[in-house]
């Protein structure tokens, strides 16, 4: 458990000696005990999760936390599950236009979409994300246009949008490089002055990553502003958890001597609480945090890949019973907030940022092939503009080679030789 006063370079208390019976907003983790080599999976232990909503929509009181969320009235609750509702239609609209071939891949977000609404959403507009490739959600809430979300799935740019004009770079598919962006931004923000924050997404499997390593070394060497948020959502594409990790995976950050926190990462309260506080660490200039997202991935790593070959359908429903969306729903549901105008109003979001999100994919055009060097230096070099000569010798070949059939073929079309 994350305490707000430990020294970023403090002696963790080890979590052994923490393990109490079930606490007031400490949420049991929901794997199985076995994995199917029959050792225990990684986070089956007595380690409590923060939590703030359990899945069936009852709030959960957590002295330390639940302060932190005091201001999200009902309006707020609503605006929170349109978001989403919102970005699962969003990744339901995205896996179908790659299964019609629109685009040529797809990272699902199915399951985790509170984990990042939670997080990004508590951001201010001056803080800046660094992000992986499934970070959908993080890029709505960001203002990312929705069609610049698919612009690089299908392949007509290098990137997709403009990182500084909504505060978040553009997807890093190195796994855990983004890591390392975000300590240098955050150490540069720092020397700025000012007191804005980082926050860096990866996965379980990015842990295992040299890169994110050293960024918790350098992280906490300087004291930088930035959050380390792990989405564990059990599996390195087909890799359980448990086979790279024996312990939580919060365990590994008080070595590097930055604090960590382990919360339900279905539960978009819970997330919301811890990520404040870590903001409010880093502003005050206590350096890092990290914090286990305990997600769970309802689809596949991306769309070339099966889960069906090696994820336990038992498993998939029992995760199910805890969806984010649906303990967000039943909340309202309680507090008598979710009645037939806000489904509609809701639904009706939903379904036009979807149609918005696929007419902006279908009227992308293929770029011009050299505009490929327009952006890869601030100031152009000779060794680029050599590049880029090359390119276009290689381009013209193929416009001599068309030119010149088309000129034959009218030759032999009007019957001269």
């Amino acid at each position: 458990m994350l305490r707000s006063h430990v020294h970023p370079t403090a002696v963790h208390e080890p979590r052994e000696t923490a393990r109490t019976a079930a606490t007031p907003g400490r949420a049991d983790d929901p794997e199985r005990a076995e994995e199917r080599d029959g050792r225990p999976r990684a986070h089956e232990r007595d380690e409590r999760l923060v939590q703030l909503l359990a899945p069936d929509g009852t709030r959960t009181p957590d002295p330390e936390y639940e302060s932190w969320v005091e201001d999200v009235d009902g309006d707020r609750l609503v605006d929170l599950y349109e978001d989403l509702v919102v970005v699962r239609r969003l990744d339901v609209e995205a896996t179908a236009l790659q299964r019609q071939g629109q685009i040529g891949l797809w990272p699902p977000l199915l399951g985790q979409e509170a984990a990042q609404v939670g997080s990004a959403r508590v951001l201010r507009r001056d803080d800046f994300v660094f992000s992986s490739y499934r970070e959908n959600a993080v890029a709505y809430c960001r203002g990312v246009d929705l069609t610049d979300m698919v612009k690089v799935w299908r392949g007509t740019t290098n990137s997709g949008w403009d990182p500084f004009a909504v505060g978040m770079a553009t997807p890093q598919i190195i796994i855990g490089a983004q890591t390392l962006h975000a300590t240098g931004w955050a150490i540069g923000a720092v020397k700025d002055g000012t007191d804005a924050a980082a926050v860096t997404y990866f996965g379980d499997g990015a842990t295992s990553q040299g890169d994110v390593n050293e960024a918790m070394v350098f992280a906490a060497s300087f004291r930088a502003p930035v959050i380390f948020f792990c989405q564990n959502n059990q599996w390195a594409i087909s890799e359980p958890v448990g086979l790279q990790a024996v312990r939580p995976i919060a365990d590994r950050a008080p070595g590097f001597g930055i604090p960590s926190v382990r919360v339900d990462g279905n539960d978009v309260l819970a997330v919301m609480a811890v990520t404040r506080q870590a903001l409010d660490r880093a502003r005050r200039g206590d350096g890092p945090t990290f914090v286990e997202a305990v997600t769970y991935r309802m689809g596949p790593h991306t769309t070339s890949d099966d889960p069906t070959r090696y994820v336990d359908p038992a498993d998939r429903e029992a995760w199910a019973a805890r969806d984010p969306l649906l303990r967000v729903e039943r909340l309202l549901e309680r507090e008598g907030l979710l009645d037939d105008q806000v489904t509609t109003r809701v639904k009706q979001a939903a379904d036009a940022a979807a149609r918005q999100m696929r007419a902006g994919c279908l009227g992308l055009t293929a770029p011009e092939p050299l505009s490929l060097f327009d952006h890869v230096y601030a100031t152009p070099s000779a060794w680029l503009e050599r590049q880029r000569s090359q390119y276009a010798a290689y381009l013209a070949m193929y416009a001599d080679d068309d030119a010149g059939a088309t000129g034959t073929d009218a030759t032999t079309d009007g019957g001269a030789r």
